[in-house]
């Protein structure tokens, strides 16, 4: 697992049925490209997000699949409609297996 990944989210707490929201995400991430070598002329392994999928009350919004140009701290902003209160789950996958998540919730009125 990488150290010091932090994911952030920015989801509205409320909107109406049927509203269209902007959703923003950052994760803090190297993004290690796996072409760097350390001080010792070794070559450091990949290590990047290489899948982000976002979920509203368990069905999939949006699947992201990155490779090795992605910038370090990817962010990614997009919309949704929300046609009644839930829970976005979001999921960012990394080379080394290891798995990052965070939820938020909206209610609709």
């Amino acid at each position: 697992m990488a150290s010091g990944v932090k994911p952030r989210v920015k989801v509205p707490k409320t909107a109406a049925a049927g509203d269209v929201i902007t959703i923003k995400t950052l994760i803090s991430h190297k993004m290690e490209s796996g072409q760097r070598k350390d001080s010792d002329g070794n070559t450091i392994p990949q290590s990047i997000i290489n899948t982000f999928t976002c979920d509203f009350n368990g069905q999939n919004v949006i699947t992201v699949e990155l490779h090795g140009a992605i910038s370090t701290n990817p962010y990614f902003q997009f919309e949704a409609s929300v046609p009644e209160s839930g829970e976005f789950t979001f999921t960012w996958q990394d080379d080394d297996g290891s798995t990052y998540t965070d939820a938020k919730s909206i209610a609709v009125s």
